[in-house]
């Protein structure tokens, strides 16, 4: 994706972080949809599932761009966080890649809407208030979706 030029809309310094977003999106999408509940979140699996990876991959992304509005996790998020890791066997292929295309378009909205200027303004993370920076989180919510990507990718390979 970073060399199918600028993404319309977001400002220069916001651009890596939008084509890894796009990238990540592009590679659920080809690969989520045709997968079943089986191949997401099979029975007796010790480690990471499939399905666990592009649900943590949406709810983390959700997550590190709340941070970069300088806001707290709802108790929504913090819900949804501690449910990550249990198998989700009413989310199929389509429902997951639908919901990593609705939090990569929330992302890239939010990074349309992040003004450079404050790319360096502090923020805390979490309950602990750890130091971080508006840049810090946008670009680890991207890297971070595309880590997860590439693991749901191994992870449904190596089931095959």
């Amino acid at each position: 994706m970073w060399l199918t030029g600028p993404v319309d809309g977001i400002a220069p310094i916001f651009q890596p972080a939008a084509h890894a977003l796009l990238q990540a999106r592009a590679e659920v999408d080809e690969l989520a949809p045709g997968l079943t509940v089986e191949h997401l979140w099979p029975a007796g699996r010790t480690g990471a599932t499939a399905g666990f990876h592009l649900l943590h991959l949406a709810g983390a992304l959700d997550r590190l761009f709340t941070y970069a509005r300088g806001e707290t996790l709802n108790d929504v998020q913090k819900t949804a966080a501690r449910a990550e890791a249990q198998p989700h066997p009413e989310m199929s292929g389509p429902a997951l890649a639908a919901l990593v295309d609705e939090q990569v378009e929330r992302a890239l909205v939010q990074l349309r809407g992040t003004d450079p200027a404050t790319a360096f303004a502090a923020v805390k993370i979490g309950r602990a208030g750890l130091p971080s920076t508006v840049l810090g989180c946008l670009f680890h919510g991207a890297e971070h979706s595309a880590r997860h990507a590439g693991q749901f990718i191994s992870t449904v390979k190596a089931a095959l």
